[in-house]
């Protein structure tokens, strides 16, 4: 096993300098200073400047919302391509069944800032698509891709772009030129450790959390100092012997060691109560449950975790002893009802967890799939699982299969609607159970998986958070692998494996507009305006793990582009239809 458990020193093998692709092309190579003036007062009142997306999920509370709403359910039939950015795919580790586009745009005063696979950094006009300034991290040859090559997403603040690179690192950049302004270490890349999450700025410190659980490492979160990268706190989300959480690993072993439990999706942060909310990974290995007995905290959780301090406050864990790959990365949602501050968690075993924020207490569980056969939930909060990979080498089939009723892609919440809209997967799989002894660097699965071929649907489902209740449901026939954008417009955004991009009524559901990008969608898609103007933006890239889980999309398009969309010039935003 590695050593890296408690060490602060880690040191490795420097990889090649980045290679300045900037330099190699007619991009001018710098952008406005439009991000100098970007602070966490302003990201804290995000939907205040609608024309911008300052941060992973629009605002801090992740609702994936936008007040803007020139484009509407009037006049959506009309929008159309205004510009596309094609960006290639190329590199030491970006084959065309290894990558695949995962992104959040962020945009702040018409400057795009974008990250992809192996690296790639871009900053682009917003308005027109002109390429500003690119980066590229060099990636060693040897890193291990726990599931496809990705990233999703960069952050800004105080003149600075953040990202995190396969081989484990945090950047800062200088979000004018794109040169870098340091570069820390937080994971240990021999072991199989890596970070594809997109930042979070919290004050004056960038929190990301680690990838690799599929190795068998630990999972942790870190802050770090915005402005010189050193590193304020690590949070393990497995305890170690004798911390709070522990007795729910074997006592004997190193089980927690390896236990996975990783960060990979981007928290929420709630500023009254100071708290990060985050969704952890499943418990390595994935379905060998013999080796890990017990609930393995705090794999599966919503935690809940100090801003200041990095502690874990409270947890609620969504999958006890998961024997399903079952992973609780999901975001958590944070809205209020009744005076009551809650955060809504869709989770990949089927079930929507509805919490009090300030201290984890159960408000409401209810299903958002048709098909769960795995076990059941009550609605308070008894589990009982029914199918699971008991005998070794023995098939057995359930759902949802371990891709999840609902992937690592983002639910989205309107405030002028009420409703959550969900994209759904409802797809089964076969596992079989087979022993594997821990080797570092190599997966830990515990089983021999096989995807259904067929039988499988989707679908953008909207829910009553008062009562579970589906308000109404868009059906897709297959899975709904792309986060959800909900705006002002009262329209819902999503996009479909096979590469359709789509424009909803967010009140009926009713289909109102589509367009062909010419391949499948595993993105979140973003809006925002300038001069006036909205655009609609989604990455589109189709590959790598998400390939693997739908088979009928086996050898499908591969494209990587920025599409963004608008109203054409000349027409009004009124009418249409």
């Amino acid at each position: 096993m590695t050593g890296i458990q408690d060490r602060t020193d880690i040191e490795y093998g420097e990889a090649p300098p980045a290679v300045d692709f900037g330099s190699l092309t007619t991009a001018p190579g710098t952008a406005p200073p439009v991000v100098q003036d970007v602070t966490y007062e302003r990201i804290l009142d995000a939907r205040s400047e609608p024309q911008n997306w300052l941060t992973y999920y629009g605002a801090y509370d992740g609702q994936r919302y936008s007040p803007l709403d020139q484009i509407n359910t009037e006049n959506v039939v009309r929008i159309t391509p205004a510009w596309v950015f094609s960006f290639s795919p190329h590199g030491l580790h970006a084959g065309q069944s290894t990558y695949a586009f995962e992104t959040c745009p962020i945009v702040v005063d018409g400057v795009m800032y974008v990250s992809g696979w192996d690296g790639w950094v871009w900053a682009l006009d917003a308005k027109n698509g002109q390429l500003l300034w690119q980066y590229k991290h060099a990636i060693p040859f040897d890193v291990s891709l726990c599931c496809g090559n990705v990233n999703r997403g960069v952050a800004v603040a105080n003149g600075k772009v953040f990202v995190c690179t396969l081989n484990a690192h945090v950047l800062a950049l200088d979000a004018t030129d794109g040169s870098c302004i340091w570069d820390v270490t937080s994971g240990d890349v021999r072991a199989g450790e890596s970070l594809t999450v997109a930042p979070l700025v919290v004050k004056d410190r960038v929190v990301v959390g680690s990838s690799g659980g599929e190795f068998g490492v630990r999972g942790h979160l870190d802050a770090y100092d915005m402005e010189t990268g050193e590193r304020v706190w690590r949070c393990y989300t497995i305890p170690k012997p004798g911390e709070p959480g522990s007795e729910t690993w074997p006592a004997e072993g190193e089980a927690w060691a390896r236990g996975g439990g990783n960060g990979w999706i981007t928290g929420t942060f709630d500023p009254e109560t100071n708290l990060l909310y985050w969704g952890t990974g499943n418990p390595a290995p994935d379905f060998d449950g013999e080796v890990r007995p017990g609930d393995n905290l705090y794999t599966d959780s919503v935690i809940a975790v100090d801003a200041d301090t990095g502690e874990i406050r409270w947890h609620y864990q969504c999958t006890p002893h998961d024997l399903w790959d079952y992973d609780s990365n999901m975001e958590c949602i944070l809205f209020e009802q009744d005076g009551r501050k809650l955060l809504a968690h869709f989770d990949k075993n089927g079930y929507c967890f509805v919490l009090d924020r300030t201290n984890g207490e159960r408000v409401r569980i209810f299903p958002f799939v048709d098909r769960i056969t795995w076990g059941e939930i009550t609605p308070d909060g008894q589990v009982t699982p029914r199918i699971y990979p008991e005998q070794e080498g023995e098939e057995v089939h359930f759902h949802p299969g371990p891709a999840g009723a609902k992937e690592w892609t983002h639910a989205a919440y309107s405030p002028r609607t009420g409703l959550f809209y969900v994209p759904v997967q409802d797809t089964g799989a076969k596992v079989a159970r087979r022993r594997r002894e821990f080797k570092e660097s190599i997966p830990y699965w515990g089983a021999a998986v096989t995807v259904d071929a067929e039988d499988m649907a989707g679908s953008v489902s909207a829910f009553d958070p008062s009562t579970g209740e589906e308000v109404w449901r868009w059906r897709n026939d297959l899975p709904m692998c792309a986060s959800v954008l909900a705006t002002a417009g009262d329209l819902v955004f999503a996009g479909t494996p096979s590469g359709t991009f789509v424009a909803l009524d967010a009140r009926s559901g009713e289909f109102l507009w589509q367009f062909n990008c010419g391949s499948g969608h595993h993105s979140s898609p973003t809006t925002y305006s300038v001069d006036g103007k909205q655009y609609i933006a989604v990455p589109v890239g189709w590959g790598a793990w998400v390939e693997g889980f739908l088979p009928g999309m086996m050898g499908g398009p591969h494209g990587q582009a920025m599409f963004v969309f608008s109203l054409p010039e000349g027409q009004d935003s009124s009418g249409g239809r």
